[in-house]
């Protein structure tokens, strides 16, 4: 049998994680809240799981890419988590956006354990999780990261050290969801203003991406934005505006300022108001700044 491990989570990113480590000759135990998510994959090697438990049974490693610090903290200290079968030593990857706080207190409950905890959140929407490009961010103690290193060498990028403290990964991603979201907000702002002065939303979205704003995230969401194109769903408004949340809690516990906190958090906050929580969060602000210009 292939180099097992255990993988819990195959929503729109964790999916293709997981395809990309089974191409990589890993077999998979694989525990989904949604059983028939791992229909997807192929059949041969994975073992589907029941209950976290079962995932993270008898494997020394175990990925969990879980959307809400709530659902992580069930999946690893609740009646049916991963601590109860984990083996010493063994180390859980913890890939998905969750606050400092959270990996603070699972990384504690680990070394109470006998085991380890890695802080491994990533950058990328679905289609750079399947193409293996996404940048991956790490801390927690030196010895764990060359443990996990072949494993995230699957599904990157490139890795970026953040130290040993276990929280710094995930502050590093909370900051980068932010940037992400005030961008986009800036965007929607300003093709909106070109659309409504009588030009193309589009090619002033083109100029900008390819000369004073040549970066991926203003070329990719600003050509969703330009387009007003927000299918297929990569990331759920929802879950933007967790992100919007943690970044707003991150900055009132450390006592920062962040007037664009403020902006990104109301917007999300309005577009699930208006039930777009499942709809993609580049439709909360491209949308969103559309109708408040009334087009």
């Amino acid at each position: 049998m292939e180099n097992k491990i255990g993988f819990i989570g195959l929503g729109n990113m964790g999916i293709h994680m997981a395809k990309n480590l089974i191409a990589e000759g890993y077999h998979l135990q694989v525990h989904n809240r949604t059983p028939s998510k791992a229909d997807e994959l192929n059949a041969a090697h994975i073992t589907k799981c029941k209950t976290p438990a079962e995932a993270a049974s008898d494997v020394p490693i175990v990925i969990t890419m879980l959307s809400e610090d709530e659902v992580l903290r069930e999946s690893v200290v609740g009646p049916d988590g991963i601590l109860k079968t984990l083996q010493p030593n063994a180390v859980h990857i913890s890939m998905s956006t969750i606050s400092p706080e959270t990996a603070l207190e699972l990384a504690t409950a680990h070394n109470k354990a006998g085991n380890h905890y890695l802080a491994a959140p990533v950058f990328g929407r679905p289609e750079a999780a399947a193409a293996k490009k996404l940048f991956i961010c790490v801390s927690g103690p030196q010895q764990v990261k060359d443990i996990a290193k072949t494993v995230l060498d699957c599904l990157r990028q490139s890795i970026h050290d953040f130290g040993e403290e276990v929280g710094g990964a995930n502050v590093v991603k909370i900051t980068g969801n932010f940037m992400i979201m005030a961008s986009m907000e800036m965007m929607a702002e300003a093709y909106t203003l070109a659309e409504k002065n009588g030009l193309d939303r589009a090619q002033v979205a083109n100029f900008f991406g390819s000369t004073l704003f040549n970066a991926p995230i203003y070329q990719n969401y600003g050509r969703l934005i330009a387009n007003k194109q927000y299918e297929p769903v990569g990331f759920k408004t929802k879950l933007g505006y967790k992100d919007a949340r943690l970044a707003f809690r991150l900055s009132q516990t450390s006592q920062t300022p962040m007037p664009l906190v403020n902006a990104v958090h109301s917007r999300l906050l309005t577009a699930l108001a208006k039930g777009f929580g499942d709809r993609d969060w580049v439709e909360g602000f491209g949308r969103g700044v559309s109708e408040d210009a009334g087009i």
